[in-house]
C-alpha cells in the first residue's frame, strides 16, 4: 500500500524536527545562549552599567565584525579563518572591565586583553589554528575605550588609560608642561600604552631614561577574580610583572602612573644617508667601515644622544634594488653641541651642520615617525597615522658588533626578492646601569644592540607572496645567528615571535614554556612564572605566550624545595 501525500508530509516534518542543526547553526545557539547568560551576569555584578548590551558583542551580532577588525593592524590575522573570541568585551569603565573578567571566569572563558592592535603575532585578540580538543572559548576585553591621560605637571608624572595612544601621551605631556617634560618610549604614535609598558616599551630616549617600563610608579590593575588592585593593594611581585613581562598574562592594566622626564627647550635630530651604487664594490667595504666603526661607539656614546642605523631597499625601477644605509639620531641639546659630538666620537660619518635641525621634543617624536616638514603636534592625536598592513617582525640583541663579513652579508640580503629592512638601536647608557632583575625586561648590562628584521606586503595572507616574504626573514634571522647573542638567542615580548614556540590550550606548563620564556626573560622568567602561579593559577588569562604558572612549594622539614 502506498503511502498518502499527508503521510509523506508528516514524516518530513517529523525528519526535520530530529535532524541536528548545522555547525553554523550550533555555533550561532551557542552564541545566544553565552551572550544571554554574560549579558546577565555583567547586569548583577555592575548595576550601574544601564545597557550591558553596549559591552558585550558576539560573532552573531552585525557589529562584531567591524569592533572586532577595528584596531587589527597586522592584516595577516584579519582573515575570516582566522579563530575569533567568543565574544567581544569593550569596558568604557573601570566597573566594566571588573565585571567582564569576573564573568569570563564564571563562564569558563579565557582572557586576552587588547589596547591599541599592533600585537605583531595578533595574540591579544585570536588563537592560533587548530585549536585543540577541549580547549576553552576565549573573550577578548578590548581597553581601547580607557584611554585618557592626566598630567601633573609639578609632580612630574602623568596618570595614562592603557587604551591611550603613546602620540596622545606625548602630546598631553608636552601641552600640559610647557614642553618641558617628555616620556621615554617608542617613535610609532598609534600603538597604545597598554601594552607597550606592558612589554618594556623601548625608544631613542632609552640611553638617558630606560624604558618606559622603569618609570611606572603605580598602576591599576583588573585581576583574575575581578578585584581592582593598585601598587600597594597586588603587592610588589605583580606590580614587578606588570612592569614589562608582557601583556595577557596576570589582569587588566586600568591605568599606569608615569615618572615624566625632563627634556630640554630645543633638541637636534639628523638622517644622514648612504645609498650604494650597483656593483661598486669600493663604497660597498666603505659602508662596511663605517657600519663597522658605527657600532664600535654608538652603545657607548654619552646618554644623550642616541644613534641608530636602517638598511632598507631603494627600489630605483622595477627588479633595480640597492642597499640604504641610514643613520638617524636624537640629541637632547642643540645642532652645534650635536655636532661636536659627532666629530668627536664619530668623524667618519661626516655630520655637518646642514644635516641637523633644532627642535622641540614633541616635534623630534613626528620627526622619527617620519614626519620630517614641520607639521603640528597635533598630528600625533591621529589614529589611522599607521597604515594596516601584512608583515613579519623578528628582533635579535647583539652582545659583540657585527664582523665584516656579516655586515657584507646583510647589505646582500637587503636587496633579495621578497626583502624587508634592519633597524639596528643601540643600548647602553641606562639600559646598562639597570640591574637585569629590576624589571622583567632582562637583556641589560653586555647587550649592545638589538636588531629588529621587518618585512611588509600588500597582496593578502596565503600563498607563494606571503611565503616569500617569511621565507626571507626567517632567512635572514638564520644567517644573523652566529654573529648575536647565544645562550639563549634572546628576543623581546613586545615583538613577539610564535616561531620560538607556544603554549598548547590545556598542556600549559613552566617545562615546556621555558623553551621561549627564556629567550624573552632569561632568568626573570621564573620568577614571572611564580608571580603567574599567585595571581592567575587557573590561567584565566592565557595565550599560546602567556606566562605559565610554576608552583613552588613551601620549604620541608628536610629543607628540600619542589617546584611543579
Amino acid at each position: 500500500m502506498q503511502p498518502s501525500f499527508a503521510h509523506l508530509c508528516l514524516l518530513l516534518l517529523v525528519f526535520l524536527l530530529v535532524w541536528p542543526c548545522s555547525p553554523q547553526e550550533q555555533e550561532h545557539d551557542g552564541d545566544g545562549a553565552l551572550h544571554e547568560s554574560f549579558l546577565r551576569c555583567v547586569a548583577s555584578l555592575s548595576p550601574a552599567t544601564t545597557d550591558p548590551s553596549r559591552l558585550v558583542h558576539a560573532p552573531s551580532e552585525a557589529s562584531y565584525p567591524s569592533l572586532l577588525n577595528a584596531t587589527i593592524q597586522n592584516l595577516r590575522f584579519a582573515s575570516p579563518r582566522t579563530p575569533r573570541p567568543a565574544l567581544l568585551l569593550t569596558p568604557a569603565t573601570v566597573a566594566d572591565a571588573r565585571a567582564c573578567v569576573a564573568c569570563c571566569r564564571r563562564h569558563g572563558l579565557t582572557v586576552r586583553v587588547r589596547s591599541g592592535g599592533h600585537d605583531y603575532e595578533g595574540l591579544s585578540y585570536r588563537s592560533v589554528p587548530p585549536r585543540a580538543a577541549g580547549a576553552r572559548p576565549f573573550a577578548v576585553v578590548d581597553v581601547a575605550a580607557l584611554g585618557g591621560v592626566r598630567v601633573d605637571a609639578a609632580r612630574r608624572e602623568a596618570r595614562v588609560g592603557p587604551g591611550a595612544t603613546l602620540g596622545e601621551l606625548y602630546y598631553a605631556v608636552a601641552r600640559d608642561s610647557g614642553g618641558s617634560l617628555g616620556f621615554p618610549a617608542g617613535i610609532c604614535p598609534t600603538v597604545c600604552v597598554g601594552g607597550h609598558v606592558s612589554g618594556g616599551g623601548f625608544g631613542p630616549m632609552m640611553r638617558k631614561h630606560g624604558l618606559a617600563a622603569d618609570n611606572v610608579v603605580d598602576a591599576e590593575v583588573v585581576d583574575a577574580e575581578g578585584r581592582l588592585l593598585d601598587r600597594a593593594a597586588m603587592g610588589e611581585g605583580l606590580f614587578w610583572a606588570l612592569r614589562g613581562g608582557g601583556g595577557g598574562s596576570f589582569g587588566v592594566v586600568v591605568s599606569w602612573t608615569v615618572r615624566l622626564v625632563p627634556v630640554p627647550p630645543v633638541v637636534s635630530t639628523f638622517n644622514v644617508r648612504r645609498l650604494l651604487r650597483r656593483g661598486d664594490r669600493r663604497q660597498a667595504e666603505s659602508t662596511v667601515r663605517l657600519l663597522t666603526k658605527w657600532q664600535r661607539v654608538a652603545h657607548a656614546l654619552p646618554d644623550d644622544l642616541f644613534v641608530k642605523a636602517a638598511i632598507e631597499p631603494k627600489l630605483d625601477a622595477p627588479g633595480e634594488r640597492r642597499p640604504l644605509v641610514t643613520f638617524k639620531s636624537l640629541f637632547l641639546g642643540n645642532c652645534s653641541s650635536m655636532v661636536a659630538e659627532m666629530s668627536t666620537h664619530l668623524p667618519e660619518l661626516g655630520v655637518t651642520p646642514s644635516d641637523c635641525r633644532d627642535m622641540s621634543w614633541i616635534q623630534s617624536m613626528l620627526y622619527f615617525y617620519g614626519y620630517t616638514d614641520g607639521q603640528p603636534a597635533e598630528v600625533l592625536l591621529d589614529r589611522t597615522l599607521q597604515p594596516k598592513e601584512y608583515y613579519k617582525v623578528k628582533l635579535d640583541y647583539l652582545t659583540s658588533p657585527i664582523p665584516a663579513a656579516g655586515l657584507r652579508g646583510l647589505l646582500a640580503r637587503i636587496v633579495e626578492d621578497g626583502g624587508g629592512s634592519i633597524d639596528i638601536d643601540p643600548q647602553g647608557g641606562a639600559m646598562g646601569a639597570t640591574p637585569e632583575s629590576a624589571t622583567p625586561y632582562a637583556h641589560r648590562r653586555g647587550y649592545l644592540y638589538n636588531v629588529q628584521y621587518f618585512v611588509k606586503w600588500h597582496g593578502g595572507a596565503g600563498g607563494e607572496e606571503e611565503e616569500g616574504h617569511l621565507g626571507w626573514v626567517r632567512g635572514v634571522h638564520g644567517f644573523m645567528a652566529p654573529y648575536v647573542s647565544s645562550g639563549p638567542r634572546a628576543a623581546y615580548v613586545n615583538f613577539r615571535d610564535l616561531d620560538l614556540g607556544m603554549n598548547v590550550e590545556g598542556e600549559t606548563s613552566y617545562e615546556k614554556a621555558r623553551a621561549w620564556g627564556e629567550v624573552y626573560f632569561r632568568g626573570n622568567f621564573r620568577r614571572l612564572a611564580m608571580v603567574k602561579a599567585e595571581v592567575d593559577p587557573e590561567q584565566v588569562f592565557w595565550s599560546e605566550q602567556s606566562i605559565p604558572p610554576l608552583f613552588v612549594e613551601r620549604q620541608s622539614e628536610s629543607g628540600l624545595v619542589s617546584d611543579t
